[in-house]
């Protein structure tokens, strides 16, 4: 077993938000996604991103309300959300503390039996 610390981990700020990616923990290819915790302090909004790997967030401590193509949702501590791939989304902490949140994020499979994330949404 191995345990991860995202509190003694190197981190990095993209714009103020406190990003700790674990590409420093030498996983190679050991898992099948990436993964990264990253706080959001309070009153702030992370900047517009797009990327294509598929993203799902669980909200660690707080409540954010993550914004994306079309739409807007307050997600709260225990609670998850999904991001597309491709989809531009930023994450506003309107609180007064800090907000944690973990991400584990994957390049999509091809999709050719129609099972992608977006099907999987649309019957959730």
């Amino acid at each position: 077993m191995r345990t991860f610390d995202n509190t003694t981990a190197e981190s990095y700020l993209v714009a103020d938000i406190d990003v700790v990616r674990w590409e420093q923990y030498g996983l190679g290819d050991a898992m099948p996604f990436n993964a990264m915790w990253y706080t959001v302090p309070a009153g702030s909004t992370s900047p517009p991103d797009c990327h294509p790997e598929v993203e799902l967030s669980v909200v660690l401590s707080g409540s954010v309300t993550v914004s994306g193509d079309d739409a807007e949702a307050v997600v709260e501590s225990g609670s998850a959300f999904l991001i597309e791939s491709g989809e531009t989304h930023w994450v506003r902490n309107s609180s007064d503390a800090p907000v944690v949140v973990f991400s584990a994020y994957w390049m999509p499979q091809d999709d050719e039996a129609g099972s992608g994330v977006a099907e999987a949404m649309a019957h959730a």
